[in-house]
Formats: C-alpha cells, sequence, structure tokens
C-alpha cells in the first residue's frame, strides 16, 4: 500500500504491537507517544502523512486536543482514533473535533487495518491534484483549505470544508446521505442522517444569497444532494 501513517500512542506494548501489524500490511509507519511530539511531526517537521492513528488517553496534550489542533490549523489529514473511551459521548466528541473514525479498545489487528484502508479509499477519490476549485462567485483552494466567497473568506468547520469541498469536485453528481455520512462523517457514525441536512443548512446559510433558495447546493427530492 506504501502509504504514510502517523501513530500516536504513549504505551509502548501497544504502540509496538499496532506497529508492527501496519507494517506487515505494506504501511509505512512513524510512531510517537504523545501528543506534543504528535504535533511537532505534523506541524514543524512539515510531514505530510496519509493518515493518524491517534489514542486519545495520552500524557500531556490529549488526542482531543491534537484533533482540535490539527483541525483548527486547517490539516485535513484523516483521523482514525482508538480508545478504550466506549460511552457515546466520548465518541460524538471525538468525530465532532475532526475525528473521522473511532475504534474502540480492545481491537483486532484486521479490523484496525480494514479500518484504516476503508479511510484511504473515502480520502483517495481525487483523481488530479487541483490548485484551485470555482463555481461561479465560490473558490476552494485545497491545499491553503480555504474558501472565498465573492473574494472574501468563508469561515467553514472541518466537516463543512469537507462536504463542500467533495461537492465541487463532482459538481452535479447525487448524494445520497447515507454515501456523504460514509465519505466524510465514517461508515459506523454515531447518529443519523440528519446531522446531514443540518451540515448543509449551515452551508447554505454562509455560502447562498438566499439560503432558502439556493442555487450552489440543490436537494434531489428522493435522492439527496447535488451542487451546481
Amino acid at each position: 500500500m506504501d502509504a504514510s501513517l502517523l501513530l500516536v500512542e504513549d504505551d509502548e506494548t501497544i504502540r509496538e504491537t499496532i506497529a508492527d501489524a501496519l507494517k506487515l500490511e505494506g504501511f509505512a509507519v512513524t510512531a510517537c507517544g504523545n501528543g506534543r511530539d504528535a504535533l511537532n511531526v505534523l506541524e514543524r517537521d512539515k510531514v505530510a502523512f496519509a493518515l493518524v492513528v491517534l489514542d486519545l488517553m495520552l500524557p500531556g496534550l490529549g488526542g482531543l486536543d491534537v484533533c482540535r489542533a490539527l483541525r483548527s490549523a486547517n490539516n485535513q489529514t484523516p483521523i482514525l482514533v482508538v480508545s478504550a473511551r466506549d460511552s457515546e459521548t466520548d465518541r460524538v466528541l471525538g468525530l465532532e473535533l475532526g475525528a473521522d473514525d473511532y475504534l474502540i479498545k480492545p481491537f483486532g489487528m484486521r479490523e484496525l487495518v480494514a479500518r484504516c484502508r476503508a479511510l484511504l479509499r473515502r480520502t483517495s477519490m481525487v483523481i488530479e491534484p487541483v490548485s484551485v476549485l470555482e463555481h461561479a462567485n465560490l473558490k476552494l483552494y485545497p491545499d491553503e483549505c480555504r474558501v472565498t466567497r465573492d473574494g472574501l473568506v468563508v469561515s467553514l468547520s472541518p466537516k463543512e470544508y469537507r462536504l463542500l469541498e467533495l461537492f465541487m469536485r463532482y459538481p452535479r453528481r447525487v448524494w445520497s446521505r447515507d454515501k456523504l455520512l460514509e465519505h466524510i462523517w465514517g461508515f459506523d457514525y454515531i447518529g443519523d442522517s440528519k446531522t446531514v441536512d443540518v451540515h448543509i443548512r449551515w452551508l447554505r446559510e454562509k455560502l447562498e444569497d438566499n439560503p432558502s433558495e439556493p442555487v450552489h447546493l440543490l436537494t434531489v427530492r428522493g435522492f439527496g444532494y447535488r451542487f451546481g
């Protein structure tokens, strides 16, 4: 697979076990034991990874803080959280802070590898890199994770940004709510499809001149949504 992966896990035994399993599956693994080192690798050293596997219970800077810091810096690297915290509140909080998937400990290595591959499939839909995506008065800059409307920067949450990028990369394609949940929230998202409707409404409020009569994000009744 040759995908570069950052593993953040403070337990040395677990870290080595996961790293060995992923390496056997063809991943190139960089491992560290705390959140501060992870941010240093990602931000200071400017190392690009295809995926981050992140434990929540870390010494010092916790996993949720790492999620928040990456998304606040517009770093959209996919994040797979692995944690012994199994409450619905913990899972929802992790996903809302920018994690793309959530795997509860203990787990089998086969499931971990499958989750990693699924995330990489979802994020490898882009066929060719582009410097800017344009539609009418909207521009999206993938390298900068930045969106403008009539030349002015639009502030989007990580989920809103990823939704818009997906729509703009595949204009006029109709997306069902289930497909949008799968690509943006993960196949085991805790919740229902109404969260898609909520995020679409928020996007319309930020992108449309008249959100009640959208011209960019259109509803295809009985099927889902399309862009343009």
